[in-house]
């Protein structure tokens, strides 16, 4: 049989996407963490479009997601959703966001994470962190049967058949129970938390009933009397999701960034993704293509059929984004690079079996990843192994593993704290999880725990910028990557009539927080590399690498740096780092600049060997080619910083032209495919000029209105090529911005000129326009230009 290829790559979730349905050939569903469920549906083909409605738009995280088929008093079925909120959401697909749900089922104590249907038997069944599972009917929508006695969260539930229900609880037991709630049977085989539960088919050639998988990485086969029959090996994590396809082949999903195809107990292919977690798969029924919803924010289809393959761009640009991932080396385990083989080893060997994983020592020093496909015999390449940039360096052991970190956490005065172990490559999330029913603490624990972790981590993000992301730093939200809690989920769309006016902007937004003790350390430990590799004429001495820490301690205790000969000191230290360093070192200078910006008026009136900061930055060629995604990017974020201070507005303004120069030069070298981070940092950079040129601006420089229509200019450039959601809601609030306050030359130049009538229709017409806080944007921006 073929291999799966990419299908259709669907784009517009602001987070993860973590579950995901296929009703019928022409409709996915997708829910994600950023409180939305999607409703993709076939617009035409060869090649696959789809095009989305928001379905559901709630106020947290929505984890968990299920189709019910169509009946009389339901003729277009029902969207079945439930997530952090307790609550459980049924609606027909075609009612929009706003409407009334046709159901809310009421019952759960904590985070729905798991659903199912039997329409044969008319319920619906839900699975949550409250240790329960629930029968609800559907039309009846009330609670029909609690089924008790879980010790943990159930992470998973399946509607067997009219009569039975199986779930799977983090208290690593599989139950079977009968519809009226009678415990039928237990399954205690599993080694580690049950994530899937899959019904299979009675022609499996194993003869079992029922498939499950875990944190274990291990697919276990069961009989509905508990008989294990089989054990699939081959994930190499955590596994969330199973399905079964029409031909009798079981799916999975999982941690490992694949999913995979299993005929009988052999996998025999393993797709790769370029995210951190494949949160979902589904399979459609008829046709037999499947769906993916990952970490990063994608949701994905694929298919056997070659009619239904994507065009040759799409194909390529997924196979460059795997190919281009960053691995950290924390996920594949320790790694001698001198025994590594070099890239010969691939077309000299043979992989023993499908998916099999082989490092390679390239030559220039890096190390490579590589899968084999046993359908096409060859090594395709899955990415890049990285040293995760918030990681110390520095292992801790426990228990016989090494660990990045390992927490001290106290629970209860007088008792000895309790060690908390994570890795920058594990998801916060499932570390929490398993930290709290290790030590039997109540789940309620979950989102501080979650929330410390992150905010003393700094986790990295695969395949986006590698150095530590602040967290909570944006106001607007620019890094998604786990955040559990109220701080990281969207704020509830207030109603259309109710809707508070965005236009015109009036403060100026920054990037300012930052993990400044990791982004020390990472500068320590590069300078070292330096000095050892006799790189002595651009390292830092050990008084000025004391002069850095000491600024950092300083920044840390009081967010506000004054002039000082020490400040002055430490930022010439930084500019150093930032624009002599190798290229690739530069992160943490270029992080510790950005920060400054916003902390101290100092950066923007130093001398930089004769230049301002703006000069010295760009004549490092950090915005040249070919462009290091990251550095400009950071770059970028430095020159928005520098509207917290009133010495670094006059020094982003009377460099305007050269600094616009610049950026367009970043955002044409950043790739066929626009850099989501670059690109919201740059309309950052716009909203804040617009900010300036509608307010302040307006007296202290006569030519603010031309320099906003030329940011009128660039902004409808920008927009109209963007995909992204963040950065397209950023660039129209920069865009209303200008038009809403800057006088009617403005006005009647993005009406006339620019056509920005006909860009707000083309977007209204599109996935992204159909968001309630980017509808309700277009409409002020309408409004405006009437």
């Amino acid at each position: 049989m073929p291999d799966f290829k990419i299908s259709a790559s669907l784009e517009g979730h602001g987070d993860d996407v973590r579950a995901v349905a296929f009703p019928n050939p022409n409709a996915v569903l997708s829910a994600s963490r950023d409180a939305s469920v999607r409703v993709w549906k076939l617009t035409s083909t060869p090649p696959p479009t789809y095009d989305y409605t928001i379905s559901t738009h709630g106020t947290a995280f929505i984890n968990a997601l299920a189709y019910y088929p169509p009946t009389s008093e339901f003729p277009e079925g029902l969207v079945i959703s439930g997530g952090q909120d307790t609550i459980i959401d049924a609606r027909q697909p075609g009612k929009a966001a706003d409407d009334n749900a046709d159901a809310m089922l009421l019952g759960h104590m904590g985070n729905v994470c798991a659903l199912d249907v039997c329409p044969e038997g008319g319920w619906i069944v839900s699975g949550s962190w409250d240790s329960t599972a629930r029968l609800w009917r559907v039309g009846k929508w009330e609670c029909d049967v609690v089924l008790e006695n879980h010790q943990g969260s159930v992470w998973t539930v399946l509607a067997y058949d009219k009569d039975t229900i199986i779930t799977g609880c983090a208290d690593k037991i599989i139950r079977i129970f009968n519809t009226s709630g009678a415990l039928l049977g237990s399954i205690k085989d599993s080694r580690d938390v049950v994530r899937a539960l899959c019904k299979l088919p009675a022609t499996h050639p194993s003869g079992a009933h029922f498939a499950s998988a875990g944190n274990d990485g291990v697919i276990r086969l069961y009989t509905i009397q508990g008989q294990l029959v089989a054990e699939l090996l081959g994930h190499e994590s955590f596994i969330y999701s199973l399905d079964v396809l029409p031909s009798g082949e079981l799916v999975s999903a999982g941690e490992d960034r694949t999913v995979r195809v299993w005929n009988g107990t052999q996998c025999v292919q393993t797709i790769t993704h370029p995210a951190i977690s494949v949160w979902g798969v589904a399979a459609c029924k008829e046709n037999g293509d499947i769906v993916t919803g990952a970490s990063d924010r994608i949701t994905r289809v694929f298919t056997r059929d070659q009619e239904r393959h994507a065009v040759p761009e799409v194909v390529q640009q997924f196979e460059k984004t795997v190919k281009e991932s960053a691995i950290p080396e924390q996920q594949v385990g320790k790694i001698n690079k001198e025994q590594l083989p070099g890239p010969e080893f691939l077309q000299q060997r043979s992989g023993t079996k499908e998916g099999q994983v082989q490092m390679i020592r390239e030559t220039d020093g890096s190390v490579t990843a590589h899968t084999w496909s046993g359908a096409t015999r060859e090594w395709i390449a899955v990415g890049t192994v990285v040293d995760a940039a918030s990681s110390s360096g520095k292992k801790t052991e426990y228990l016989g593993q090494d660990y990045d970190y390992v927490f001290d956490v106290d629970v209860e005065d007088g008792k000895p704290p309790l060690k908390l172990p994570f890795n920058v490559s594990q998801n916060p999330y499932d570390a929490a999880t398993k930290f709290i029913q290790d030590n039997e603490l109540p789940i309620s624990y979950l989102d501080q725990v979650a929330n410390f972790i992150v905010q003393n981590t700094q986790g990295t993000t695969l395949g986006q910028s590698q150095e530590p992301v602040p967290a909570g730093a944006d106001p607007w939200g620019t890094e998604r990557r786990y955040r559990p809690g109220d701080g990281a989920s969207p704020p509830p769309p207030p109603a259309p009539e109710s809707r508070p006016a965005v236009l015109p902007q009036k403060s100026y937004l920054s990037i300012k927080s930052a993990n400044l003790k990791v982004v020390s350390k990472k500068l320590q430990e590069l300078n070292e590399q330096l000095v050892s590799s006799g790189s002595k004429d651009v390292s830092l001495s050990p008084s000025e690498i004391a002069t850095v820490v000491s600024l950092c301690n300083e920044l840390e205790s009081s967010g506000r740096l004054k002039d000082s000969p020490a400040v002055r000191s430490g930022v010439a230290m930084l500019f150093k780092v930032a624009t002599a360093w190798p290229t690739t070192n530069r992160l943490p200078g270029l992080d510790l600049l950005r920060v400054l910006a916003a902390a101290t008026p100092v950066i923007a009136t130093a001398d930089y060997s004769g230049q301002d900061l703006v000069t010295g930055v760009q004549s490092s060629g950090v915005f040249e080619h070919p462009l290091n995604v990251n550095n400009a990017m950071l770059s970028v974020r430095m020159l928005a910083n520098l509207f917290e201070t009133d010495a670094g507005r006059h020094l982003a303004v009377s460099r305007f032209d050269q600094i616009l120069a610049a950026v367009k030069s970043a955002l044409a070298g950043s790739g066929g495919a626009p850099n989501r981070n670059l690109t919201i940092a740059v309309a950052t950079l716009y909203i804040n000029y617009a900010v300036y040129f509608t307010t302040e601006g307006r007296e202290k420089a006569p030519e603010s209105s031309e320099r906003g229509l030329v940011l009128v200019e660039e902004l409808s450039k920008m927009v109209t090529a963007e995909k992204d959601s963040e950065a397209v809601y950023r660039c129209l609030v920069a865009l209303g911005t200008l038009i809403k306050a800057l006088g009617e030359e403005v006005k009647a130049a993005a009406k006339e000129v620019y056509d920005v009538g006909g860009i707000l229709t083309n977007i209204s017409g599109s996935g992204l326009g159909k968001e309630p806080r980017t509808k309700g944007v277009i409409g002020e921006i309408r409004e405006s230009m009437a």
